[in-house]
């Protein structure tokens, strides 16, 4: 038995634009109520609070801070001969130039000073952090040498002040 159609070969066809335009509406609807959390300036922190350091127990960690200013600026000069000026044009030396090390209160103009003052202070506390802050017209090499000293004296934290 064979089941045929009277009317005949007609198909629907449904127009799809109105639904698009539905699900775009819907889609816009809530992206533009969507809210975002923000973690901004906080943080949660579950803590136990039946355990932990008691105030007498804490012990704060003063940092050493060494100030780097420049007592002398000195001269550019041609690297390849010294006696000749900086002509303008690309690399150049400093000659006469010198550095003024702040250690804490104590300051001095030598290198082998600092080195000796950050290794009694590393000497005296386990756990000490650095706080390097390099003034106005310091480089990157006047820099580099300290930061040697004090990873050779021991101290393991590093702060660089910049401005």
């Amino acid at each position: 038995m064979r089941f045929t159609r009277a009317l005949g070969d007609s198909r629907i066809q449904a127009d799809m634009t109105p639904m698009i335009d539905v699900v775009f509406q819907l889609l816009i609807f809530f992206l533009c109520n969507l809210q975002y959390r923000t973690f901004e300036g906080r943080i949660d922190a579950f803590l136990p609070k039946d355990r932990g350091a008691a105030h007498g127990d804490v012990t704060l960690v003063t940092p050493v801070e060494i100030t780097l200013r420049v007592a002398v600026p000195g001269e550019r000069r041609d690297p390849l001969d010294p006696t000749r000026a900086w002509s303008g044009e690309g690399p150049f030396e400093l000659v006469g130039r010198e550095l003024l090390y702040a250690v804490g209160p104590r300051q001095s103009r030598s290198l082998s000073d600092v080195e000796r003052w950050l290794t009694q202070l590393a000497r005296e506390a386990e756990e000490r952090k650095l706080v390097l802050d390099p003034r106005e017209g310091t480089v990157y090499a006047d820099v580099v040498p300290l930061l040697d000293l004090a990873h050779g004296a021991g101290f393991e934290g590093l702060t660089l002040v910049s401005r």
